[in-house]
């Protein structure tokens, strides 16, 4: 119960798909005080760390969720729950036989457009530009979201994955896209 766990707190709510050590998450929470934000990770560790740099923080929006993304988007999360939903650097199972365990499959933009208010959106990023093609074609292919121009975080938002990956050189694909609003029947 989403509400139950933010009251009492209101506001959109934001989403963090696989939040890791919590870089983003922690200055995005900082920088939109007004704005939930839940972060989703499967590592308790990690959860745990991102959790006491909450609290010393002084971050009363922030909540998180020890759960497997795919789990969690499929029966933990309401539909309409969600202003934004983000995936950056999610594991990108590079060997074929281990393309079924991604993240971002052929039921990902269910997942996503069921997820998501009418108007919201969801933005991804990652170093494999083979996984982001993917990922694109798969939402762009999906008549309930439309591209939009990919959404960049501000240097103290990028995730310790960005700053590596940008650090070596490495290209960075991005992609954003939004739910359409559908009109009233």
């Amino acid at each position: 119960d989403l509400q139950a766990a933010f009251a009492p707190l209101s506001g959109p709510l934001e989403i963090d798909i696989g939040c890791g050590k919590g870089r983003f998450l922690l200055a995005r929470a900082a920088a939109n005080p007004g704005t939930r934000f839940l972060g989703i990770d499967q590592q308790a560790a990690r959860l745990a760390l991102l959790a006491r740099r909450a609290r010393r923080a002084g971050l009363a929006n922030i909540r998180l969720l020890y759960a497997e993304a795919a789990y969690a988007l499929e029966r933990l999360l309401p539909a309409g729950a969600a202003r934004v939903c983000y995936l950056f650097y999610p594991d990108p199972w590079p060997k074929r036989r281990h393309h079924r365990r991604r993240l971002v499959g052929i039921g990902f933009p269910d997942r996503i457009a069921s997820l998501l208010e009418p108007g919201g959106q969801f933005h991804a990023a990652t170093d494999h530009l083979d996984y982001y093609r993917r990922i694109r074609a798969l939402l762009q292919a999906d008549a309930r979201l439309a591209e939009a121009p990919p959404f960049v975080p501000a240097p103290d938002e990028q995730t310790d994955f960005e700053l590596l990956f940008v650090g070596q050189g490495q290209p960075i694909g991005r992609c954003s896209f939004t739910k359409i609003i559908m009109p009233p029947s």
